[in-house]
């Protein structure tokens, strides 16, 4: 078994972005997408799985060379949770699991090095940052199957709402956790940073 693997979630239809695939998006001359899955390699021991759905071959195409596993979601259209449902289920056995958005180009290996730190081996852990939960949140082997049970409302959503104490919430001060590329202003306020790193 692995220490740590990594779902990085691709398969969103990025539609409040308008026509552009936001994760296709150049952030300092790479795909949005490429940066956060490198990030997650970097961290990760276990091969990091992409789920893709919306545009695959060009997710695919912006990941090429890197060591990954893709799986497809044909259910993408139907949410997030089943995005993380698949890569749950595709995904190598480890100790910890990282969910990871793909439009998170801020965090960095330090940031998931410091969240795993922080991880209880039986409890999900979340960050957070006042009352405002972040991601990527991390699932211990042995809940894993348990944020499958539900086949109405599977993943991490309903489950740590529904099962407060199987849940760690870790106070940060790094608004890499927060911030997540949604529409074209949250784009503008990440291109005038001069530096993407905390």
């Amino acid at each position: 078994m692995y220490n740590c693997a990594a779902i990085v979630l691709a398969a969103g239809m990025s539609t409040r972005m308008g026509d552009t695939n936001k994760l296709l998006i150049e952030i300092d001359g790479t795909p949005m997408i490429r940066r956060t899955v490198m990030t997650a390699i970097a961290t990760c021991d276990a091969p990091v799985t992409v789920v893709t759905g919306h545009q695959s071959d060009l997710i695919k195409a912006a990941l090429s060379g890197l060591p990954v596993i893709f799986v497809f979601n044909p259910s993408y259209a139907k949410g997030q949770k089943t995005s993380v449902a698949c890569g749950l289920n595709a995904s190598p056995e480890a100790e910890s699991t990282l969910v990871v958005l793909g439009d998170q180009p801020r965090l960095t290996p330090q940031h998931l090095s410091w969240l795993l730190a922080q991880h209880s081996a039986v409890k999900v852990t979340i960050p957070i940052c006042g009352e405002n939960r972040g991601n990527p949140i991390v699932v211990p082997h042995a809940l894993k199957p348990r944020l499958l049970a539900d086949k109405r409302n599977p993943g991490c959503y309903m489950f740590t709402r529904e099962n407060p104490d199987l849940v760690k919430f870790v106070e940060t001060d790094q608004h890499a956790f927060l911030k997540d590329i949604d529409t074209p202003e949250d784009l503008d306020n990440l291109t005038q940073q001069e530096e993407l790193t905390p």
